[in-house]
């Protein structure tokens, strides 16, 4: 299968930037950790991960990236941006995470053109990925997804069940060089890349398709599929079709 070929990121100004960041723009050589997914809905397992990231990567800040429509998902069973983002942020309630919408500036869902935009748009910005486990299992089904791992460090954080298979996968075969040890895991984000770290952290249950379980709702923003705590991606292997 031929590479995807990822699309130059569109040009936005300085202001629009500054909007959907909640007028804060970062200043150059800030630490952020970027947390991906339909959030449909955010809940505390996104939140403790976040907590743990801030503190073993030593990031300034977290944001979170609240897809617009993940298409790999049915549009009838994806709550509307605008519920997303309001409980996203209700749920984060820390000052160190910031929740976004900035992929809506972006004319595509894919992971490596967003981290080729964000760094594009931030170049004195040093970003970090957070993904979880289960997603470095199955990450060399995504699109362009080793230009994920050029553009940006990445961090993969422990989940339950996901411990093991996950590092004798592909992804972390092919950069098995590439790996920073995890008690050196703070100088990940001055690392050049590809760099990357597994982080063994106290591990969260809580997931959107339990909590959509609980109390289901038909139409409402708790009824897409979402993978676990870490949040659903938009680019697993149907993506790997899409240019």
């Amino acid at each position: 299968m031929a590479p995807a070929r990822l699309r130059p990121p569109p040009f936005v100004t300085r202001r629009r930037l500054a909007a959907e960041l909640g007028h804060r723009l970062p200043p150059p050589g800030a630490r952020i950790g970027l947390l991906g997914g339909s959030f449909n809905p955010a809940h505390a397992g996104h939140r403790h991960i976040c907590e743990q990231a801030l503190k073993r990567l030593q990031l300034d800040e977290v944001w979170w990236l609240v897809s617009p429509q993940n298409p790999l998902k049915p549009a009838a069973g994806m709550g509307r941006l605008a519920d997303r983002l309001e409980r996203a942020r209700a749920v984060a309630g820390h000052p160190r995470i910031r929740v976004t919408a900035l992929e809506r500036l972006l004319r595509s869902t894919l992971t490596a053109e967003t981290l080729t935009a964000l760094a594009g748009w931030f170049p004195q910005v040093r970003f970090v990925w957070l993904m979880g486990a289960d997603n470095l299992a199955q990450v060399h089904r995504w699109a362009a997804w080793q230009e994920i791992f050029h553009t940006v460090g990445v961090a993969v954080l422990d989940r339950p069940a996901y411990s093991l298979a996950p590092l004798a996968g592909k992804a972390a075969r092919r950069f098995a060089r590439a790996r920073v040890p995890e008690p050196h895991a703070g100088t990940l984000a001055f690392e050049p890349p590809p760099a990357w770290t597994f982080l063994h952290i106290p591990r969260s249950a809580l997931s959107a398709t339990a909590l959509r379980a609980r109390a289901p709702s038909p139409g409402s923003r708790e009824t897409d599929e979402e993978s676990g705590p870490l949040g659903g991606r938009r680019d697993g292997a149907a993506a790997a079709t899409r240019g």
